[in-house]
């Protein structure tokens, strides 16, 4: 089963018939597969669970009928009386602190009942799978507590959920809560114990508590330093067996075991997960440079939509990489052994786009002596990437869209349709929001693109990753040109990192192919970088202006200084300014002192 779903693995999960038995196993995929909320690597499927992979939700059901969802909670919202039957502090608890029990005859039941605890202390804290472990804890309440239906609430930033809510014999069905008691629980991290329900004149107002008949209710929370985490929930609509004190001092220790193996065992989950995820970006084939958060963001999303077959388009300025990014993705899909064909809208006329794109056939137009094979089909099989997509004119936008549409592309002068097999990619630098109200591209093809959307971070953003970029590019061009790879100088690199870049990494790189080409000295150097970067463009507010205009007149004047005290020798000028030769030629052009000297 396919399911378009950028957060799917391309290989997720399987799923087994095993005699009278379904399994489900997780194929290492890349997020996980969980089932009633909890990360599996194999699993043995009931009536009723369900199943999570990536963004998708999906039912098992082996039962004609729609039964109500296994495990499910349903709140009840009431007003909170003002008095409670019993409230249990953690501090008061006989279990926690056994020697404030002290009387002779408590001591055999103590004992006992802290043997009981010792034993599912040593079971929960052996098991590693969330759900089991909730199961586990659930079973030991039951074992000591005369509760009918049962469930363990967990705190998801600020909202509930449970992955396990069951009766007493082992059934999973819904477990109706009041959420005002739950909250007052949870609030004030106090134990709640509510006998003879409908008798007492303090809860005659509880309406959901009279509907479903309950009789006694209690509600520990769990605590995991001095933070509660969530809480067990119990309920009975028997009248002969009420809950007691001692079984709220029980359930509460089992609770203040339980929320620290829960916690351990959602750290481990948390940390499997994220150990995955590095791995994948780890793996991740790409050649973009950079440790900056803006690019390990990148890296991220790329890992997640390049094994899938998703459309993606990728926004940024001119020069941020978004071809490196849409390379990145096909590398890394099920096509990276097929074609990959760029296309750049912008840099095609329009009378040949059409053909370049969907190819013709002999005789369309004047001059078409034989058939030709557009970008588009030559790319069957593989990906093919829109670059500056924006710029595509409106009467081919129409057929493109057919193409994602449909699947399959007509010849210029061609009478059949031609089905393909691609994956699409495309960029652009214009605000396509802005190109749809003007009339200028069609929005139909806009949702068709923008399934996904990647942003390539500017330069200026990720400014810390500029060092590590200006080395890869040294290392790069050095070995195009023949020169040896040399070290940039610290006065160099503080002017590439006080640069805001414009042209983002695609001038970087041009900077640095030049400060190669041309040094001449055993490192780069200041000099080397070309004169946009050393002498910026004055600002265009009045003070700026007037700074900058001092700084030139600074310059001329020092350089004048130097030319006149060393009887027009540039290199002894260069000396005494501390600067190389070349540069001060460069200045001398640059600031028009040629005629001056």
């Amino acid at each position: 089963m396919a399911i378009s779903d950028p957060a799917l693995s391309r290989r997720h999960c399987l799923i087994i018939h095993d005699g009278g038995r379904v399994k489900i196993q997780d194929l290492q995929s890349r997020n996980g597969t969980l089932v009633n909320g909890s990360v599996i690597t194999e699993h043995s499927l009931r009536h009723g669970d369900r199943i999570g992979v990536g963004d998708s939700l999906l039912l098992f059901l082996t039962q004609d009928e729609s039964p109500e969802p296994a495990g499910t909670i349903e709140f009840e919202d009431d007003s909170l009386p003002m008095q409670a039957t019993v409230h249990l502090r953690p501090e008061d608890a006989v279990y926690l602190h056994p020697q404030i029990t002290a009387e002779e005859d408590s001591i055999s039941a103590l004992s006992r009942n802290l043997n009981a605890l010792l034993k599912v202390s040593q079971s929960v804290h052996s098991i590693q799978d969330p759900r089991e472990l909730q199961e586990q804890v659930l079973q030991s309440i039951f074992e000591v507590a005369p509760a009918e239906d049962g469930a363990i609430l967990l705190d998801r930033h600020g909202e509930f959920t449970s992955t396990v809510a069951r009766d007493r014999h082992g059934s999973e069905a819904a477990v109706r809560v009041s959420r005002t008691i739950v909250q007052q629980v949870m609030k004030h991290g106090v134990a709640l114990l509510l006998n003879d329900v409908p008798h007492q004149s303090e809860y005659g107002g509880v309406k959901s508590l009279i509907a479903f008949q309950i009789r006694s209710l209690l509600c520990v929370p769990l605590n995991v330093m001095d933070r509660v985490t969530g809480c067990v929930y119990l309920s009975t609509r028997k009248a002969d067996v009420p809950f007691t004190e001692d079984h709220l001092q029980m359930v509460t220790a089992l609770a203040a075991i339980a929320s620290v193996a829960l916690e351990n065992v959602n750290q481990l989950d948390w940390l499997r997960q994220e150990n995955r995820r590095l791995i994948t970006e780890i793996n991740l084939d790409h050649n973009m440079v950079g440790d900056s958060p803006a690019i390990r963001e990148v890296l991220q999303v790329l890992s997640r939509v390049a094994p899938t077959e998703t459309t993606v388009l990728i926004r940024g300025e001119s020069g941020t990489g978004k071809e490196l990014a849409a390379r990145a993705i096909h590398n890394n899909s099920r096509r990276a052994e097929k074609p990959f064909v760029a296309i750049n809208c912008a840099a095609i006329t329009e009378t040949l786009l059409e053909s370049e794109l969907f190819g013709h056939e002999k005789g369309a137009f004047t001059g078409s002596y034989a058939q030709k094979k557009g970008k588009l089909e030559c790319a069957n099989g593989g990906t093919v990437f829109l670059d500056e997509i924006g710029e595509l004119p409106p009467g081919l936008q129409a057929k493109l869209l057919r193409v994602l549409q449909e699947r399959e592309l007509e010849r210029v002068g061609g009478t059949r349709p031609i089905p393909v097999d691609i994956r699409v990619l495309a960029a652009t630098n214009r605000n396509l929001e802005e190109a749809m109200k003007s009339g200028q591209f069609r929005q139909d093809l806009y949702f068709r693109l923008n399934v996904v959307a990647l942003t390539m971070p500017p330069l200026r953003d990720h400014k810390q990753d500029i060092p590590q970029l200006a080395a890869y590019f040294v290392e790069k061009h050095s070995a195009r040109s023949s020169h040896p790879v040399k070290p940039i100088a610290d006065r160099a690199r503080a002017c590439l990192m006080s640069y805001d870049w414009p042209g983002n990494v695609r001038e970087l790189e041009n900077a640095i192919e030049r400060a190669v080409v041309l040094s001449v000295s055993d490192i780069l150097l200041l000099e080397d970088l070309p004169e946009q970067i050393l002498d910026l463009n004055p600002s265009p507010d009045y003070s700026s202006a007037k700074y900058h205009a001092a700084v030139q007149d600074l310059k001329k004047k020092l350089i004048l200084g130097a030319v006149k005290e060393s009887n027009g020798n540039y290199t002894d000028a260069a000396k005494a300014l501390g600067l190389h030769p070349n540069y001060l030629h460069r200045l001398i052009r640059n600031l028009n002192l040629k005629s001056s000297i």
